[in-house]
């Protein structure tokens, strides 16, 4: 059921986005195909296979569907496991956290989409079908479609389930997305359309990657006043993603979180420069974390202590997504959780 033209303060009283590591009924997660994106028919394999490994494990723990278009499946099934449901919701990319549908859910038990209609970034990358896809699930479920007001995606803002967003400036208040608005407007709305009361900002980075800097791929929450940051050991000062990540940690403890560092990794497979080497890019699912692993044996063991410490009696897998991290973006950005009821 669509609701055109009421907002979401019209019709979303009650309903929340439940924390990550809440009961799940299923991951949704998006098959990449399109051309125009990925261009080298090399890379696109390795991105789909990638795509089922991350899909292949969250599947020994919880239900996984695959959106992609019909005529795409057959090549979908060959990577993936039988365990894996197909549907039949055409895709571009991979990016679920950000094109897919963001479920709340109210005190009844009943589920709705909260919509933040995607835009490809700020019109950055082609999204005929991407932009469809929250609005073609909310159909095929039943669930009411409820508008929040704002253009963006979810990989842009981080929830505790427990009240609180934090989340750059940078991928929200950016004319590629919300001309016109205020950050006071936006926060309002995202407040509304998570059934949060607080939200706390840093100013990010603007139009030197993709998402403008998401949030995800730096700072987690892991429950209520707690969060774990991926930091450089050795921040450059020059380089304008770490001055912003040292201003998300100095922000979040001023508001009063407990805030855990950990370091991102100092060798990796991949050495280019806008190559993303995020722990912090990690999924929850029903008793497991997801995580990527970046081949530094000293720093993938300091992650996975970290991912078990908060998240304790999961089973930690940490997968080798190398090429998520060379489109700059990573597990999460490639998932999205249905709250179970």
């Amino acid at each position: 059921m669509s609701l055109p033209g009421r907002s979401f303060a019209d019709t979303g009283a009650g309903f929340l986005v439940p924390p990550e590591e809440a009961p799940h009924q299923r991951t949704f997660m998006q098959w990449p195909v399109n051309r125009r994106v990925h261009t080298d028919p090399v890379f696109l394999d390795m991105v789909q296979q990638t795509i089922a490994d991350v899909a292949n494990a969250i599947v020994a723990f919880e239900p996984v569907t695959m959106l992609a278009a019909q005529a795409d499946h057959a090549g979908a099934r060959a990577k993936l496991s039988g365990n894996v449901e197909l549907w039949d919701i055409p895709t571009e990319d991979l990016w679920c956290r950000d094109s897919g549908p963001l479920f709340v859910i109210d005190d009844a038990g009943r589920l709705a989409i909260s919509h933040i209609q995607f835009n490809g970034w700020g019109e950055k990358q082609i999204n005929q079908r991407d932009s469809r896809i929250a609005g073609l699930l909310a159909e095929s479920l039943g669930l009411p479609l409820m508008p929040s007001g704002v253009r963006g995606e979810a990989g842009g803002v981080e929830q505790d389930g427990h009240g609180l967003l934090m989340a750059h400036e940078s991928s929200w208040v950016n004319d590629n997305r919300n001309p016109g608005m205020s950050r006071d407007q936006i926060e309002q709305r995202l407040l509304r359309a998570y059934g949060a009361e607080r939200m706390i900002w840093s100013e990010g980075v603007w139009d030197e990657d993709i998402t403008d800097y998401h949030i995800d791929s730096l700072a987690r929450f892991t429950g209520p006043g707690r969060v774990l940051i991926n930091l450089p050991d050795d921040p450059d000062m020059e380089d304008s993603f770490h001055v912003a990540a040292l201003d998300t940690h100095d922000a979040l403890v001023a508001a009063g979180l407990s805030v855990d560092v950990i370091p991102e990794p100092h060798r990796r497979r991949v050495k280019d420069i806008d190559f993303v080497a995020s722990y912090a890019n990690y999924y929850v699912c029903n008793g497991a974390v997801i995580a990527a692993q970046f081949g530094d044996r000293d720093t993938d063991q300091i992650a996975r202590d970290a991912l078990a410490r908060h998240y304790p009696g999961r089973q930690i897998v940490m997968l080798n997504v190398d090429p998520l991290g060379e489109m700059g973006g990573g597990i999460h950005c490639a998932t999205q959780q249905m709250p179970a009821t």
